[in-house]
């Protein structure tokens, strides 16, 4: 069992046409290289921005305060004017 021969790939991409016709296999290519666009735009912009964002040190964890044994935790909040 040999590869196919190009014979056999017109064949196949004549009935892929007929089957699908151009209008939608034109909008599947369209549709598709438009994603792959935006995919490459977006690594780009990932990869503009600034590197040293990543490298910045972790957060300060909360402060634990610690009531007869027993850990509490909460954080500050602003009060609101309803």
């Amino acid at each position: 069992m040999g590869s196919f021969s190009i014979w056999h790939w017109l064949i196949v991409l004549i009935i892929v046409l007929l089957v699908f016709g151009t209008k939608k296999l034109r909008g599947l290519g369209s549709d598709l290289g438009g994603a792959v666009k935006g995919f490459k735009d977006g690594i780009k912009d990932a990869a503009a921005e600034d590197p040293t964002a990543e490298a910045s040190p972790p957060a300060p964890q909360q402060q634990q305060q610690v009531k007869d044994g027993q850990t509490i935790e909460g954080e500050v909040r602003e009060k609101t004017k309803s």
